[in-house]
């Protein structure tokens, strides 16, 4: 498997597991509550798998900026959380960090 693949999926593994956190309630609701544990375990594997050709420090870059920078969407869009002006100011400063990173040739 492409290892940039591998992380994509990690990523999307990892917010739907945060996601079904959050649609949980608190692990009161069921079939969210199992999601969690079977989204993040999948996670784990597939970021394993990209860690095997990507620095570390590369990878948990991209992967924790792309992340938040999803569940802040996820959070405004489908959970009507409030997207203030510093947030989405902040949350470009990640991405622009991970461009950062991703441009200075720290990749293999």
């Amino acid at each position: 498997m492409n290892h940039w693949l591998a992380l994509i999926i990690a990523i999307g593994l990892e917010v739907s597991g945060t996601v079904s956190m959050k649609m949980s309630d608190g692990f009161t609701k069921l079939v969210p509550s199992i999601l969690v544990f079977v989204f993040y375990a999948a996670f784990f594997i597939a970021l394993t798998l990209a860690l095997k050709k990507i620095d570390v420090s590369v990878a948990y870059a991209i992967w924790a900026g792309v992340g938040t920078s999803l569940i802040m969407v996820i959070g405004a869009l489908y959970f009507r959380e409030p997207l203030t002006l510093l947030k989405a100011l902040s949350i470009s400063l990640i991405i622009a960090g991970v461009v950062g990173l991703h441009l200075s040739g720290a990749e293999q």
